[in-house]
């Protein structure tokens, strides 16, 4: 009995390369990367090119706080060549299996640990924000770490200089498209804390949030609504921001005690869809980019 399981364990743990989302197919003996989130999963395909399979643990539209693996996605963590997360808290739910990846002595890249981490803040609260993607400057800084911790792991890229390229491309774009809001229009309203890069990056006001921490896993209180409700009715807000894999309920509550019209719009902020504009990292922020420069200019 004992070779038949571990024949079947052993196919089960080859399978994962091919279902898994970003993989490549299996039977293939390149190099592993495991991604914890699909935004990271896509730079970091890009970045390697066709010299290492990719497996992503987040399925599209998840939310990268909550989402859990399997049992067999985890025990295939602990066998990658490298592990790839974001980190600053972000993964919350697979958090203890790249743990225990690292203590099997798998190598693991920390995207928070090569960018100029900010912090969410609130009256009450603070921590650091995990949402650096939102800032293509600072993706920049962990292509660069990436690059050299694929090398110093076995895996030569194939597509760090071109990826590289196309974020600076992204910046300047996007910097071109927000220079026509006017100045008393820089202000964001999402559903938590997702855009402080982005706002660090491109002269915005965090306005405040619907959920007032940097997680979707808090829940606000009436007086954190009403709170905010005052503090959007004083800055003339036109729109409140809500992620994809976010129901907006919270913001269409909030929407509903502003004595004044405020559009929700939602946006891909946390996750790449399976189709469409936000499928890639830098379709994404392109589609994200368009979405605030035309809430933001609603009268």
């Amino acid at each position: 009995m004992r070779p038949a399981r571990l024949g079947i364990a052993l196919a089960l743990a080859a399978g994962l390369v091919g279902t898994t989302a970003g993989c490549s197919s299996a039977g293939s003996d390149r190099p592993v990367v495991a991604v914890t989130t699909n935004i990271l999963g896509d730079v970091v395909t890009e970045v390697v090119g066709d010299t290492a399979d990719v497996m992503v643990l987040m399925p599209p539209g998840a939310d990268p706080h909550s989402f859990e693996v399997s049992a067999q996605e985890a025990a295939r963590l602990r066998s990658a060549d490298l592990v790839v997360e974001n980190g600053l808290g972000l993964e919350e739910g697979v958090a203890r299996h790249v743990e225990a990846a690292a203590s099997d002595g798998v190598p693991v890249f920390t995207a928070g640990e090569h960018v100029d981490a900010l912090e969410w803040t609130t009256e009450d609260d603070s921590g650091p924000d995990p949402h650096l993607w939102t800032d293509p400057a600072r993706m920049v800084d962990v292509v660069e770490a990436l690059d050299d911790a694929l090398r110093a792991n076995g895996i030569e890229p194939s597509g760090t200089d071109a990826y590289l390229d196309e974020l600076t491309t992204l910046d300047t774009e996007m910097s071109e498209a927000f220079a026509g809001i006017p100045d008393e229009r820089r202000a964001l309203v999402t559903n938590h804390h997702v855009f402080g890069y982005l706002a660090d990056r491109y002269d915005f006001r965090v306005v405040g949030a619907v959920i007032p921490s940097g997680t979707t896993l808090a829940s606000p209180s009436a007086a954190d609504l009403r709170d905010l409700a005052a503090a959007i009715d004083e800055a003339g807000v036109p729109t409140i921001f809500a992620d994809l894999s976010q129901p907006a309920r919270l913001a269409e509550v909030l929407a509903d005690e502003v004595d004044v019209h405020v559009e929700i719009r939602s946006l891909a902020t946390e996750s790449l869809t399976d189709q469409g504009p936000a499928s890639t990292y830098l379709g994404m922020m392109r589609s994200n980019t368009d979405a605030i420069v035309a809430g933001l200019s609603v009268s």
